[in-house]
């Protein structure tokens, strides 16, 4: 057992070894335990992603999930899916096996979401109910594609909530052109709204153009 005491300090420290995805021998210390038992626990959880076990508990994968997505994804997007995944998921599913977790576990999961009413007495909207459910679908996606899960039970269960389409409201030009008289007197926001409007592009596509792409 690679765990050892620390006689200087009274602590315990673990030197695990492992293969990394290069097929490369490595070894990985890991000091401060206070106890025999959490260095144990921790080797053990660390052998257990090191071989993608899916014997391993939800939260443990989804440290997994965040170190395959996360430097893919724009930071806002990633900051978004870990609230989600921290307050919503894994308060029920986190020291759940992700092996053991099927159809019966998402349906009564969705049904505590379902059955939530805040202060005033409100449900949460179809809307962020279906992006809830898509994003634990995508971390049991990520196991089948990558991990050899057998399944994505979130699938099974079936989705919740719904996209809500909302009417979308358009100025029209003599609108437009009373809202840019009183933005004059503001050259900065009155040029990207000039921009905005008579080009028809987004605020993400405004915020993204340089001196480059004018002609």
């Amino acid at each position: 057992m690679p765990v050892f005491k620390n006689e200087g300090n009274g602590t315990w420290y673990v030197m695990a070894r492992y293969v990394n995805w290069k097929g490369e021998r490595k070894q990985k210390c890991k000091r401060g335990f206070a106890t025999k038992r959490e260095a144990q626990e921790w080797e053990r959880k660390f052998q257990l992603q090191n071989s993608a076990d899916l014997d391993m508990d939800f939260e443990d994968f989804t440290e997994l999930y965040k170190n395959d997505v996360k430097n893919r994804l724009k930071e806002n997007t990633w900051l978004t899916k870990e609230h989600i995944i921290r307050t919503k998921i894994l308060p029920y599913f986190g020291k759940m096996k992700i092996s053991e977790i099927g159809t019966k576990e998402i349906i009564a999961w969705q049904n505590e979401l379902l059955a939530y009413r805040d202060e005033k007495r409100s449900p949460y909207s179809q809307t962020y109910l279906k992006t809830v459910h898509n994003q634990l679908s995508a971390i049991f996606n990520h196991a089948v594609r990558y991990y050899d899960l057998r399944s994505n039970p979130a699938a099974k269960a079936g989705n919740m909530g719904s996209e809500e389409h909302k009417e979308m409201l358009f100025w029209t030009k003599e609108e437009y052109k009373k809202f840019a008289d009183e933005m004059m007197d503001k050259p900065v926001s009155f040029y990207a709204f000039e921009m905005l409007y008579w080009c028809g592009i987004r605020e993400g596509e405004l915020l993204a153009l340089t001196a480059a792409d004018y002609d």
